[in-house]
């Protein structure tokens, strides 16, 4: 599966990069060529992991996530700005982006912490130092101005919720959420009122033990302080294209040629494809370079355009089919270690297709993370294949107890 996603990947970043004065899918000056080096050195980092010892992982598990820390402050220090994020290292030609290894080193890093003896999810103190594993890298990335790729650590929700984390924290993330947009689209008082309004009927409706007073008093504290924060959190904390790329998702502004001119062309490309596609580098808005950063954050509209419904269907089709894969392999182990991680492997890639694809059909902002496997970058590239053959080697030691 994975060596298909590779494979499918650079056939379509070559088609949304195609270049008629360099046709060579092996021409190194272009993205295609390029990425046939990642690839290349991907399979290595591959080969390389299932040579090493699988103890290794678990053993070495806060050393790596240390090792990653320390690269993320670095990059504060020394990276320039590029579209304005600071988030590469570069040494001559070749860069480096530390965020993106950042997850599978969190992952490892919340996957030790929590197959420790002795450690509970129901204990207050787990619940913080496991959300404090993955908020200091969260934090490290927020500063490099690279929101999309902090927003994927939201993702390890899931990997808690598995390991017995209260459902009812996903419901409070969830109506949060829920709160979030409707504080942009509806006026405070009015949002404001309603709660009230929702609070009083809870109380009328349930018993009215203090304990319920309390839990009513607390959500409706909560959800009036969600409200609150939403004009900060909007105003000053997200920059200025954020917030456009927000506003024209909700339909509050219009501006197909400016902000909204990715995501308009690429539900031009997508919806263009039709059934079957237009076929195999015929795609007129790819081939006329309509869509930016086609072979990166909008390399989906090429699998529209060219492949059409059915080929954008069986990319979704393989991908659930990975993440079914990943959670049979995590239920059949006996390690806690590799169980947490494996869950930690689904929610990754679960988020990044998720918003990838969200982003590229319009039900998700625009936020600049890659698809798994098919985007083009190196560093992306090595850090999707470290994270799912660590899983591999791992799952070789299925029968072992590893900490």
């Amino acid at each position: 599966m994975y060596l298909i996603f590779v494979l499918m990947g650079w056939l379509n970043i070559y088609a949304a990069v195609y270049n008629e004065e360099h046709q060579s899918i092996f021409d190194m000056t272009q993205n295609y060529g390029r990425q046939l080096l990642w690839i290349g050195t991907s399979l290595l980092i591959a080969l390389a992991i299932l040579v090493i010892d699988g103890k290794f992982f678990a053993a070495f598990s806060y050393p790596i996530y240390l090792t990653i820390l320390l690269m993320l402050l670095v990059v504060l220090v020394i990276a320039r700005d590029v579209q304005g994020a600071r988030s590469w290292i570069e040494i001559g030609s070749f860069k480096l982006q530390p965020s993106e290894f950042a997850k599978f080193a969190t992952n490892m890093a919340l996957a030790k912490y929590l197959s420790t003896l002795g450690i509970r999810m129901e204990d207050m103190k787990t619940k913080l130092t496991a959300g404090i594993i993955v908020l200091i890298p969260m934090a490290f990335v927020l500063l490099q101005n690279d929101t999309g790729s902090a927003l994927v650590f939201c993702a390890f929700v899931f990997v808690l919720y598995r390991e017995g984390l209260s459902q009812n924290f996903l419901i409070f993330g969830f109506l949060a959420g829920v709160l979030f947009v409707l504080a942009l689209m509806v006026p405070n008082l009015i949002l404001l009122s309603v709660i009230g309004g929702i609070g009083f009927l809870a109380y009328l409706l349930m018993r009215k033990t203090r304990k319920n007073l309390m839990v009513i008093l607390a959500i409706t504290a909560l959800s009036c302080g969600v409200v609150f924060s939403v004009d900060f959190a909007f105003n000053k904390i997200l920059q200025d294209h954020q917030r456009e790329r927000i506003d024209i998702l909700l339909g509050k502004k219009s501006d197909p040629k400016g902000a909204g001119y990715n995501v308009n062309q690429s539900l031009i490309a997508i919806g263009s494809g039709g059934l079957i596609g237009k076929g195999y580098l015929q795609g007129t808005q790819t081939k006329y370079d309509f869509v930016p950063e086609q072979s990166t954050d909008f390399i989906f509209c090429t699998v529209g355009e060219e492949w059409g419904f059915a080929g954008t269907t069986f990319v979704l089709l393989m991908f659930l089919a990975l993440l079914y894969r990943i959670i049979f392999i995590a239920e059949r182990q006996r390690s806690s270690y590799t169980r947490i991680y494996a869950y930690g492997v689904a929610s990754i890639l679960f988020f990044h297709v998720m918003v990838n694809v969200g982003m590229a059909i319009g039900l998700a902002p625009v936020i600049g993370i890659p698809l798994p496997f098919f985007s083009y970058g190196g560093s992306s590239l090595w850090s999707f294949t470290a994270l799912l053959f660590i899983l591999i080697k791992l799952d070789s030691y299925r029968m072992y107890i590893l900490r």
